[in-house]
Order: structure tokens, then C-alpha cells, then sequence
């Protein structure tokens, strides 16, 4: 695993090179493709180098955290088209990168945690640096207090648990703590970073606020931090989450009917695919607190369906901003009219987010369905509802924004480039291939 970390740091100076925003893009393609001859398929570690080493969760992540960082790259011509910046901009990126990658391959808690909180600072860096409206400082605040805030208690249970057996090495995370304020302190944070409803206020504002490219890495890495740290930790505190899990399961299934429903108001097109996160995560949360195989194995299809099909959405979203200069669904509307051949991508990206066949977001909700139902079959009631109302708003996503009247201010447009189509290409048809190897992405347990 070290030969791909020292790969990222020798691509720090390449960040700098004149004209050389598109080599790094090449160079993240290369490291995917040597990414993916290390295929780890097994719950077993394996690749160990120091405190580092990929299982099967790890090495999806990992994958779905490089694919996501070359796609950003991809997107973000405008950056470099108007040279603004863009050495900076790519060397954020980087940095980003390598704090995800040392996330996700570091086999002890502490390293992890150093890292989680380190990636929030270039994500900050790029809302801040690269956003388009005033707010973006506020959002930036937002996205910081309420990770921090939670990411706190979760240090001083890291503490206690190293003073009460000696060890933060995940292989032998079997030995659990039986006291109720470990369980919420060491997972307060990743609820927040999911986010669970109730503590999602900082996702939409940041989302709205963040470059194209930061919705993109939010949506697509960020989010799964928090799932990736339940799955990972929840073995240590079996004893209380069997009594205290069913109250999670309660907010996650409720809040995503709840957000569902906000998703229908919404006029903002980045805003509505922010909320409907925030309905998927809380699909994803109850899988994970049901603790049982089906939970674990679709909570993580869902996380990389998610993460491709958010992203890819995001993508759509900006190249409609960045023609019309709005993200409003009043003004863009009737685009199929000037854009027909982006309508199809918008409804096959939108047809995706729910849940359609033979995307993998299909694979996940039926697994995280019979997750559910096995756990209780009152879950159904709520089930249903997020499956027809995430059915509703993407309809209402593709319908408003494709169909009707055309904005009467517009007087000149474009049709899509080359890149632009790649970029979209390169989101659905992993989502959309990958359901043939299906059970390859539920061999973790």
C-alpha cells in the first residue's frame, strides 16, 4: 500500500508543472488501473505494508475514492479554462486524496481518525476557495463545527478504549465495551458525517455552496466516511447497540420519509439531490445497525451506487449552471429542447437515483430491504414510502428540468462537449455494469 501513497506525494510537484491539469488526470486513470490489479476480495487483510492494508470494504473505497478525485478533475475544465487558480486547486485535491487513501487503508483507529479529520480541511479549502456564492463561508462553518463538534468525544473514547485493553489495532476490535456513552461518543461523529437525519443541516448548505467538484467528492467519498466508520467499529460495542440500535433504525427510516418529502419542495436542483443523500444514508444507517449480513453487504452497495450516481448528477447539475448561470428549476426548464442529447443522460442518472434496474442502487435497497424486514416487519411501512417517494422526486428532478416552457432569458446556449459526455459515461456505466458482479461486493462481513 505504500507504493501508491508515495505515487500521490511524487504527484505533488506535477500539480505545478505548466499545462499539466491534464496529466494529473491521466496519472490518477494510471493509479486506478494499478489500483485494480491489487483486487482484494476477501473480509482478510491483505497488501499489508506498516499500519496499512486493504480488505474488501477498504479496497472498494479506496477505488471509488480515486475513480471520484480523476472524475473531479474532469469536470473541473472551468477552473482551469480560466486559469484560476488551478495548481492550488489540484494540489488540494491531492492532499484530499491522500487523506482518503490513509483513511481508508490504515488498520488502526487512531491513524484513522487523524485522517478523517485531516480530509476535512482541503474540502473546506475547496468550498471556500472555489465556491460561487458569499455563503459559502457560513457553509464552510457549518460543515466544520458539526463534524468537529461530534469528531471531539469520539477521540476521548479512542483514549479509553487504548487505555482499557492496550491496543487500537482492528484485529482485535472483538473485545466490546459494555457502557452506553462509549457507544454514542464513538459514533456520534460518523452519524453526523453520514448524515443522520436531524444532524444533516451542514450537507445541503455545503452541497449548494461547494464547486462542482466538491458536491462531487461530498456526495461521493465524504459521506461514506461515516458508514465505513459504523462498519468498522460496531463490533467493539455489540452489547449495547443490540439494546440502543432500533432508535437509529427508528430516525434513519422516519428521517428519509421526512427528507423525501422536503426533496418534492425543493427549487434548487443541487439542493434536491443533496436531500435525496441524505433519504439514501438513512437507508444505509439502518442497514448497518440491524447487524446482521444482508444490512452490512447492501449498506455497502448502496454507499458506491450512491457515490457514482450522486456525483454523477452533481456533474449534470453544473453543466446546466454553467450555461444558464442558475441552479433554479424555474429557470431551467424545457431542456431537452436545446440539450437533447444531455436529457438522456439526465434520465438515466435520474432513473438510477431510484433505484431502477440494472443500476446497483437497485441491488443495494433490495438487500437493505430484507435487512430491514428481517429485523421488523413495521420497517416495511417506512420502506415503501422512501422507495415511492425516491421514485417521485426524481421524476420531479427530470420532469421539471427537462420538460415545459423554455426560460424566455435565454438567448444563446450550447450543446454538450466531448468531455462532458465522457464524464457522465464514466459515472453510469460502472453503476450500471458492476450489478453483473454483484456478489463481489458482498463478500465482507
Amino acid at each position: 500500500m505504500m507504493k501508491f501513497l508515495f505515487s500521490l506525494m511524487f504527484m505533488v510537484p506535477l500539480s505545478f508543472v505548466k499545462g499539466g491539469f491534464w496529466l494529473n488526470q491521466c496519472l490518477y486513470l494510471v493509479l486506478i488501473f494499478l489500483f485494480l490489479s491489487e483486487l482484494s476480495i476477501s473480509s482478510l487483510y491483505c497488501n499489508i505494508s506498516y499500519f496499512m492494508g486493504v480488505d474488501l470494504l477498504s479496497y472498494v473505497m479506496i477505488l471509488l475514492s480515486l475513480w471520484i478525485c480523476s472524475l473531479m478533475v474532469m469536470a473541473s475544465e472551468g477552473i482551469y479554462k480560466s486559469n484560476y487558480y488551478y495548481g492550488l486547486y489540484l494540489i488540494t485535491l491531492l492532499f484530499l486524496l491522500i487523506s482518503l487513501f490513509m483513511t481508508f487503508a490504515s488498520m488502526n483507529l487512531f491513524v484513522f481518525y487523524l485522517f478523517f479529520e485531516f480530509s476535512l480541511i482541503p474540502t473546506l479549502i475547496l468550498i471556500v476557495g472555489w465556491g460561487y456564492q458569499p455563503e459559502r463561508i457560513q457553509a464552510g462553518v457549518y460543515l466544520l463545527f458539526y463534524t468537529l463538534v461530534a469528531s471531539l468525544p469520539m477521540m476521548v473514547s479512542i483514549f479509553y478504549y487504548y487505555n482499557l485493553y492496550g491496543t487500537l489495532d482492528y484485529s482485535f476490535f472483538y473485545k466490546s465495551v459494555e457502557f452506553f456513552m462509549f457507544y454514542l461518543c464513538m459514533s456520534a461523529v460518523f452519524l453526523v458525517k453520514m448524515p443522520m437525519y436531524f444532524v444533516h443541516l451542514w450537507l445541503p448548505k455545503a452541497h449548494v455552496e461547494a464547486p462542482v467538484s466538491g458536491s462531487m467528492i461530498l456526495a461521493g467519498v465524504m459521506l461514506k466516511l461515516g458508514g465505513y466508520g459504523m462498519m468498522r467499529l460496531m463490533q467493539m460495542m455489540i452489547p449495547v447497540a443490540l439494546k440502543v440500535n432500533m432508535v437509529f433504525i427508528v430516525v434513519g427510516l422516519v428521517g428519509g420519509f421526512f427528507v423525501s418529502l422536503i426533496c418534492l419542495r425543493q427549487g434548487d436542483v443541487k439542493s434536491l439531490i443533496a436531500y435525496s443523500s441524505v433519504a439514501h444514508m438513512g437507508l444505509v444507517l439502518g442497514g448497518i445497525m440491524t447487524l446482521n449480513y444482508w444490512g452490512m453487504g447492501g449498506s455497502l452497495v448502496m454507499m458506491v451506487a450512491h457515490g457514482l450516481c450522486s456525483s454523477g448528477l452533481f456533474c449534470l447539475a453544473n453543466i446546466s449552471y454553467e450555461r444558464l448561470g442558475s441552479r433554479s428549476l424555474f429557470l431551467n426548464k424545457g431542456l431537452i429542447n436545446l440539450m437533447p442529447s444531455m436529457s438522456l443522460w439526465w434520465f438515466l442518472l435520474s432513473s438510477s437515483n431510484m433505484a431502477a434496474p440494472p443500476s446497483l442502487n437497485l441491488l443495494g435497497e433490495i438487500f437493505l430491504i430484507n435487512s430491514l424486514v428481517s429485523w421488523s416487519f413495521i420497517c416495511m411501512i417506512f420502506l415503501s414510502l422512501i422507495s415511492f417517494f425516491s421514485a417521485a422526486y426524481s421524476l420531479y428532478l427530470y420532469a421539471y428540468s427537462q420538460h415545459g416552457k423554455l426560460f424566455s432569458g435565454l438567448y444563446s446556449f450550447s450543446l454538450g462537449s466531448t468531455r462532458e459526455y465522457l464524464l457522465l459515461f464514466l459515472h453510469w456505466f460502472p453503476l450500471n455494469i458492476m450489478i453483473l458482479k454483484g456478489e463481489f461486493l458482498v463478500l465482507w462481513n
